[in-house]
Parts: C-alpha cells; sequence; structure tokens
C-alpha cells in the first residue's frame, strides 16, 4: 500500500467515531478526499459526500459506514466510577480487564473496565459465559463523583483504546475496521479515478450510524438520488480455529474482497463486478447473501423508487472486538475493483433485471 494510503487508513483508525460521534473521523476523511472531489459537503446528519462529476447522470453511489461501536457513560457513582452502556453490538464478555477512552469535552480520559476478581467470584458465577453490562464499571482513578464530574459527563462516548498495529505478512489489527475500512475503500476509489475520464457520476459517501440500524447510509442515499449505489463493508472471515463454514462460506483473508449475490444485489450489477473482477485478474471471493444484508446495501436498495445495489465486503476476523484484523491486500483490491467497475458505468446500461 502506498505511503500516503495507508497514513490515512491510520488516521482513521486512530480517531475516535462511535455511532452519533463520528465527526472526528469524518474531519480526516474530508481533508484526504478534498483533492480529488468536484464537490465536497456534509449533511446535516454527519455524512460526508466526495462527488466526481457531480452534474452527469447515471449517479453512482459508493458508501462505506465510519462509524464504530462504543460505550456511552451512563452514570457516575458516588465514589467516581462510571456505570455505561452499549452503543451497537457489543460483545459485553469482552469488555472486562480492557483499556478504554472517555472521549469528553476536555480531550480523552483513560479508563479501564472493572469487575470483581475471579477470586471473589462464586462457583456459579465463574460458569456464567456472559457478564451483564451493568455488572461492569470504568475506573479512571478519581477519587470521588466530584472529581469524576470535573473530567467526563453522563453522555459522553467510550471507545476501545484505538489504533492499528501490524502483524506478519500485509494483516493489521485494531477496533474500528468495522466498518472504517468501507470509508477508506470509497475514498480510495475516487482517488484512483481521478485522471480518467467517466461517463457517470460518483458519490462516495463516507455514512454515519450504520451500526445503529443504517441510519446514515438511508439519507445519503434519499439527498443523492442514485440509480446505482455500491455498499462497502466487512464480512466474516473463516479462516480461523473454529469457523464455521457452514455458517459463514469460505472466505480467507488476501484472498480479494468479497461479491455478495442474493435478494439485496441486483443481478445485472452483480454481473458487471465479476466480469470487471475477471477481466482485471483483480482477485475476490463470492459471498452467498440471501437475505437482506445488514448493511448500507440494505438502506441504498430500497431507497425511493429503488437502485440497482451491490455489496463488496473486506474479510475481517474477530468482528466488533478490540483485535479486528483484516488484510491490506483486500483493502487495495477492493478499491481497485470499485475503480474498474465505475469506469465502466454509463448511461447505456440497463439495470432492469431479465
Amino acid at each position: 500500500m502506498r505511503p500516503e494510503s495507508l497514513s490515512f487508513l491510520q488516521s482513521l483508525l486512530q480517531a475516535p467515531s462511535p455511532s452519533g460521534f463520528e465527526q472526528p473521523v469524518q474531519q480526516i476523511v474530508r481533508s484526504y478526499a478534498e483533492p480529488w472531489a468536484d464537490e465536497i459537503r456534509t449533511d446535516v446528519h454527519g455524512n460526508v459526500t466526495a462527488a466526481k462529476n457531480p452534474d452527469t447522470t447515471p449517479r453512482v453511489m459508493l458508501a462505506g459506514h465510519c462509524d464504530q461501536i462504543g460505550l456511552m457513560v451512563q452514570h457516575i457513582t458516588d465514589e467516581g466510577f462510571l456505570n455505561f452502556s452499549a452503543i451497537g453490538g457489543v460483545d459485553v464478555a469482552l469488555l472486562p480487564g480492557t483499556r478504554v477512552y472517555i472521549h469528553a469535552a476536555g480531550g480523552p480520559v483513560l479508563g479501564v473496565i472493572g469487575r470483581k476478581a475471579i477470586h471473589l467470584l462464586e462457583p456459579e458465577e465463574r460458569k456464567k459465559a456472559e457478564t451483564k453490562i451493568s455488572k461492569l464499571w470504568i475506573d479512571i482513578g478519581a477519587k470521588d463523583k466530584e472529581a469524576t464530574q470535573k473530567l467526563v459527563q453522563v453522555g459522553d462516548p467510550i471507545t476501545f483504546e484505538l489504533g492499528m498495529h501490524r502483524l506478519a505478512n500485509d494483516l493489521v489489527t485494531g477496533p474500528g475496521f468495522d466498518d472504517k475500512v468501507g470509508a477508506f475503500v470509497v475514498m480510495e476509489t475516487l482517488r484512483l479515478l481521478q485522471d480518467r475520464s467517466l461517463d457517470c457520476a460518483v458519490y462516495s459517501v463516507s455514512t454515519v450510524q450504520e451500526e445503529l440500524g443504517l441510519r446514515g447510509a438511508r439519507t445519503s442515499c434519499f439527498g443523492i438520488d442514485p440509480q446505482v449505489g455500491i455498499a462497502v463493508d466487512v464480512t466474516h472471515a473463516s479462516d480461523y480455529p473454529e469457523a464455521e463454514k457452514a455458517v459463514t462460506g469460505e472466505i480467507k483473508l488476501g484472498n480479494g474482497p468479497t461479491i455478495a449475490r442474493g435478494a439485496n444485489i441486483n443481478p445485472v450489477l452483480h454481473r458487471l463486478l465479476i466480469e470487471t473482477a475477471q477481466e482485471n485478474d483483480i482477485p475476490y471471493q463470492p459471498e452467498p447473501a440471501p437475505r437482506a444484508t445488514g448493511t448500507d446495501a440494505n438502506a441504498i436498495q430500497i431507497s425511493s423508487a429503488g437502485v440497482a445495489a451491490a455489496l463488496i465486503s473486506i474479510p475481517n476476523r474477530y468482528m466488533h472486538t478490540p483485535v479486528e484484523v483484516v488484510s491490506l491486500g483486500d483493502l487495495e483490491n477492493a478499491a481497485w475493483l470499485l475503480a474498474e467497475v465505475v469506469a465502466r458505468i454509463d448511461g447505456q446500461i440497463d439495470f432492469v433485471p431479465v
């Protein structure tokens, strides 16, 4: 990956963006996309849209959501500890013993999630696989409630310790790849198209609040009114111990992005993705999607009178944990595939399935 693109990805991973609090990461997106865009805007919902050829038709929307799961300060105890609730689908069993940051008005505040030590658990408590979130707390080291309130407030968002670390080969790990890699890919696609002559308009959108119900994709799609929409998200890899391939299919890191096929996907656009990948020797993996996907592609497909929708995904190990793992090569191939597909789209293609 070129150094500037890697730096962009690292910046995305280091910026906090729990659903509803995406402003820090969106500032990074705007700054990176501005040189490649003919037009860039942020809507009232917080979606950032960077467009090329905005006055042309057909309009093609590329969407990757920038929000991540997180926590929120729910209550401050008299002793100065923080009770908290979940933003999005948080695995409570992973929380005890983790470092977190409360993103307060005065800046990030480090805390640790505590629970009763194993020595003090009753035998029946030790057998429980899960812990109730109400039985956990965050310790910031403050001596009492008054001291805590000088640093954080009820309603402040919380994230895992942020950042990206290199593993062997081209694998990287950290929290928030779901789905900052999507926002990364759609903006990289715009960069790859900068010197190409296009017969369509391209709208690369870093959407918000996907983890709370595909909310940003709904509003941004309504505003763009695209004829074609492709979402970029993550999908469950199955190349680790105890993965159930009968449930997820066989999906490996480093073998390219997945291309979904099913009810959520326009058949004509699906064929275009497959043919483009094959003709350009871009690695990809098929992914069955027999129902509406839980991604921005679902919101895009059923917007207004309907949109020709598709979904490509980045294989991801350990989704919604502090140690998600993806392949940098898969990100590059996803952006390459999108750029080549967009370059083929013009007003002559009929996306009505026959």
